[in-house]
């Protein structure tokens, strides 16, 4: 490997690491979902700066290429991330359908129930004679 693609690799690691804490401190990413991206971003200069222990694993898991490690840990990358999601998203609907369920039992109680307004005024059922 290259110098240059060590270095190219180390600034990208770096930077998203340097980019994911600084997300993290302004509150813009929870830590929840950090902690994939943090990953990625000490995994990428490791693995970029020793090129030894890429061979390594590739040789570990019987891939052919180097690349071909790459993307198969780029891919449960992506697969991981949608796993992250998909379990907060099922969250968040039972979530939902919870609130939904205690706003109408709310309703309920008060007797009320949701009002619809007409814009026609009393005793007017909308006929002409």
């Amino acid at each position: 490997m290259e110098v240059r693609q060590k270095i190219l690799a180390a600034v990208f690691g770096v930077t998203l690491l340097l980019t994911i804490i600084e997300l993290v401190r302004r509150r813009k990413l929870k830590e929840e979902y950090s902690w994939l991206w943090i990953a990625a971003g000490i995994v990428m200069p490791v693995i970029g700066l020793n090129y030894p222990l890429l061979v390594a694993i590739t040789r570990f898991i019987g891939a052919g290429w180097t690349s071909s490690t790459l993307f198969f840990f780029g891919l449960f990358f992506l697969i991981a991330l949608c796993l992250q999601f998909s379990v907060k998203i099922s969250r968040l609907e039972t979530q939902l359908k919870n609130m939904a369920q205690q706003l109408a039992i709310l309703e309920a109680r008060e007797g009320g129930g949701v009002k619809v307004q007409s814009d026609r005024p009393a005793g007017n059922t909308g006929q002409t004679q």
